[in-house]
């Protein structure tokens, strides 16, 4: 329904009631009455409205002085342009009249002069006219007393060059009975602003250019006689050309600075316009006279600003007086606000009980955190509302200590209710409270919210419980104990099964696995733990200290343990070491049996190789052989023919020793390649396991007709290797390369297999590179996947070993073995096997001291 006249002058009514009360606590806090503002302000605002009024008023008027000086510029200089203009078309039909006499030959040179005199004498700004014929000869010319002469004002003299535009507009001008074309120009010299005007008119005889007349005319005689006199009087003119560049006349007033005078300045008005009959070529510029500041007629608005500022200072007087009395006030009223506004800030409830137990006083705090006003507390006697349902006893208990003055010690934990009913746990401090004479006159109590803080201690214990019980079921006994204390820590369940709960099983581990040295502690980071052995220690001290990670049997457990240690900071503060020992011996075992099978693979496949090769080291082995049958035989013939010599026989017998040596060297190599025998790395020159391995596997490819070309580079570092397990990968590879040739019936030209081996360097560490390269089929995208698995082959009889373990030999002396195709734009052309072993290896073993069959 809408609201009837009466109803909305009472909620009017209503809300300024409502409104009043506010604005005097404002006026109060404030620590000024409504009337002292507005007896100060009142004033001060009518004096403002009155400068701003007179300051408008003033800047209107400037304003509108400025555009009527402008407007009467321009009006004076489109003046002046026209009669300008006017003049010198006047003086341009002059010179036309007097050229068209000439082109018809009514004027001859004598008389031409005497025209042109009289043509001078009635316009001052000429200084000469000329007739000069079409070969730039001077035919006559006058010329006034004052003016330059130029060599060219002689007679029979060569005339003055043509402006370009000249020669353009004689150029373009059409045949026929059509009116000449009279041209104004600028003379130039050297780039310097034009002194003269030109008025060039040519000449034509039958539609043939026959010469020119050419008036000049003085710059300042052109502005002196052009503008009227008045418009001179008033304004600084000038002539300037289209780069606006003076050519007679006065130059523009430099601008100057009155400081805080500039907007009474009367600055000076610029207008310029182009002179029509040149188009933008001249241009007339007209320029007021600067004036000194205005200040005369302005002294009635000084004079009021002055009584303005006057009555500006009375008022501040009388500020500053209001001021000093009511300064108390203020201080007094800061003080409250400041107190209030502590009070409102505080996160902690604060409750007053006088003597009696009734509440006197609660914070604001204290009405947020249980929800009831203040309104509601001051005054309550026991029961207080906040006090939860059936815990009224309990509460009456602890206020009775609390007002006897026998308060808990240390807080009393309590629950409080809110007024919505629900609870929070509170802890309360109790002190009593002292007034002004120093007597007690009640019990201050403040309150604080442990509901969040008892939340986090559940949580942390909870979280401590779940992290005890993790480690107690970790399968790795774990002790930490503080350094050079015999106390232990802490000990899961491993361990105590293990060592019992004293530091003796801690300490006996520690000393067993001692401390590792740089490079160790560089391997078994990478291998088992990429974090900071030694995070957590202080800078100061076990600075050299390094962290234990070795393995180590225990023959009382009769377990292989691997030890960890790290030093950590207890919660106490202490320096402590962890100790964390996994068990591992089923890995260990493992470890053992997977090298066994390794070296008997290994050796299985030497056997194999050399059992492959038999015929090859037979036909090698028949050769030498056959020659000592030879040697020998021969001999016994001429020694029973006693035909031989004694140096003949010596040599027949060094021979035959050559051949046994030969024969022997083959057998030898040979042995030693199937030789069982310790695992042994040691610093192995690179180009001697090159040249054995090509000298073994050179019989199979001499069999198989098979050209080898080695590439070694010269310099190699030595490596840390087992020379015959790398003999015996890169036999496998070549004799695999020969294979492929066979397979491929390659013809002789193309049965090669290269071996190349240099330096490179792979991630930033330096390493030699061994590639093995044939001529055959390539290998098939299938077998390309499954190349290095364990019994996969492409042979009819192949067992699919060699690679495998080849790929093993190389892995283990961390070193990587690949394969890839060689191709001819889209034909595979041979493959190409390749390995790489770092050369920082030879100052490190995977294991060091292992002792390995093989």
């Amino acid at each position: 329904m809408p609201a009837t006249p009466s109803s909305s002058s009472a909620s009017t009514g209503s809300r300024k009631s409502r409104l009043a009360p506010l604005w005097q606590r404002w006026w109060r806090r404030q620590g000024t009455t409504r009337q002292d503002w507005l007896s100060v302000l009142a004033p001060l605002m009518s004096i403002l409205v009155f400068l701003a009024v007179i300051t408008s008023a003033f800047a209107y008027l400037r304003v509108e002085e400025i555009n009527r000086t402008q407007e009467r510029v321009n009006r004076d200089v489109e003046y002046a342009q026209q009669r300008l203009r006017l003049r010198l078309f006047e003086q341009r039909e002059q010179l036309l009249q007097l050229a068209r006499d000439t082109d018809n030959g009514v004027t001859p040179p004598p008389e031409f002069i005497g025209r042109a005199k009289l043509l001078i004498s009635q316009y001052p700004e000429l200084e000469s006219i000329r007739w000069i014929d079409d070969q730039q000869r001077l035919q006559a010319a006058y010329v006034t007393p004052g003016a330059r002469q130029a060599p060219h004002h002689a007679a029979g003299a060569m005339g003055p060059p043509a402006p370009a535009s000249s020669g353009a507009a004689a150029a373009d001008r059409p045949h026929g009975n059509e009116p000449l074309e009279p041209k104004f120009s600028l003379s130039t010299a050297d780039g310097n602003p034009a002194k003269t005007l030109q008025l060039r008119i040519p000449l034509f005889n039958q539609n043939r250019r026959s010469g020119v007349v050419l008036g000049e005319f003085s710059m300042d005689r052109v502005l002196r006689y052009g503008i009227p006199s008045e418009i001179q009087a008033r304004y600084a003119l000038s002539l300037r050309d289209s780069k606006n560049r003076l050519l007679a006349g006065e130059p523009d007033l430099p601008p100057r600075w009155y400081g805080p005078l500039e907007l009474l300045v009367r600055k000076p008005r610029t207008f310029e316009l182009p002179v029509s009959l040149m188009g933008n070529a001249l241009l007339v510029r007209a320029q007021t006279f600067q004036t000194s500041p205005g200040l005369i007629n302005s002294a009635l608005f000084l004079l009021v600003a002055a009584l303005s500022l006057l009555t500006v200072w009375m008022l501040a007087a009388n500020w500053r007086h209001t001021q000093r009395r009511q300064q108390t006030q203020r201080a007094l009223v800061a003080e409250t606000n400041f107190r209030r506004a502590m009070e409102n800030s505080l996160l902690t409830g604060v409750r007053v009980l006088d003597l009696t137990g009734c509440i006197t006083y609660v914070n604001a705090a204290f009405s947020r955190m249980t929800g009831w006003d203040a309104d509601d507390l001051v005054g309550c006697m026991p029961p207080y509302p906040y006090w939860p349902d059936g815990m009224h006893e309990l509460m009456s208990a602890h206020l009775e200590n609390e007002l006897q003055g026998t308060p808990v010690s240390g807080g009393l934990q309590a629950l409080i209710k809110r007024k919505n009913g629900t609870v929070f746990n509170a802890r309360l401090y109790t002190s009593p409270l002292i007034d002004a004479h120093g007597q007690q006159s009640g019990w201050m109590a403040s309150i604080t919210d442990i509901t969040e803080p008892m939340r986090i201690r559940q949580q942390l214990s909870a979280s401590q419980e779940r992290f005890t019980a993790v480690l107690e079921a970790i399968d790795a006994a774990i002790s930490v104990a503080p350094i050079g204390s015999a106390e232990l820590l802490f000990a899961n369940r491993l361990y105590r099964q293990w060592f019992g709960a004293d530091t003796a099983g801690h300490l006996s581990l520690v000393a067993q696995a001692g401390t590792p040295s740089a490079t160790q502690h560089n391997v078994s980071n990478e291998t088992h733990d990429p974090v900071d052995a030694l995070a957590g220690l202080p800078q100061a001290p076990l600075t050299d200290t390094q962290p234990a990670n070795n393995e180590i049997f225990i023959t009382p457990l009769g377990r292989w343990l691997e030890v960890r240690s790290r030093y950590l900071t207890w919660v106490d503060g202490r320096l402590a070491q962890m100790v964390i020992a996994t068990d591992i011996t089923a890995r260990h075992n493992a470890e053992e049996q997977a090298a066994a099978q390794a070296e008997r693979a290994q050796a299985a496949s030497r056997l194999m190789t050399v059992g492959e090769m038999a015929s090859s080291v037979a036909h090698e082995l028949n050769q030498p052989l056959t020659a000592i049958v030879n040697y020998c035989n021969g001999m016994i013939s001429r020694i029973r023919s006693r035909s031989i010599e004694p140096p003949a026989l010596v040599a027949a017998l060094e021979k035959t020793i050559k051949q046994t040596q030969r024969a022997g060297q083959v057998i030898e190599r040979i042995r030693s390649f199937v030789k069982r025998s310790e695992l042994n790395r040691y610093a192995s020159d690179t180009s001697a396991i090159v040249s054995e391995a090509i000298e073994l596997a050179g019989i199979e490819l001499r069999r198989r007709n098979v050209r080898l070309t080695h590439e070694v580079a010269a310099q190699l570092p030595p490596l840390m290797v087992d020379p015959i397990l790398i003999e015996q990968v890169l036999v496998n590879l070549l004799r695999n390369a020969a294979e492929a040739i066979d397979m491929a019936q390659r013809p002789s030209g193309q049965r090669r297999v290269l071996l190349r081996v240099q330096p490179i360097t792979v991630q930033g560490q330096e390493a030699i590179e061994f590639s093995v390269q044939d001529t055959g089929h390539g290998l098939a995208p299938e077998v390309t996947e499954r190349l290095f698995e364990a019994f996969f082959s492409t042979k009819p009889n192949g067992m699919g070993m060699g690679l495998n373990l080849c790929r093993s030999i190389v892995e283990s002396h961390l070193g990587r073995m690949q394969a890839q195709n060689l191709y001819n734009g889209q034909q595979r052309v041979g493959c190409c096997f390749s390995f790489w072993i770092p050369v920082q290896n030879t100052v490190d073993s995977p294991r060091e001291g292992a002792k390995v069959l093989v």
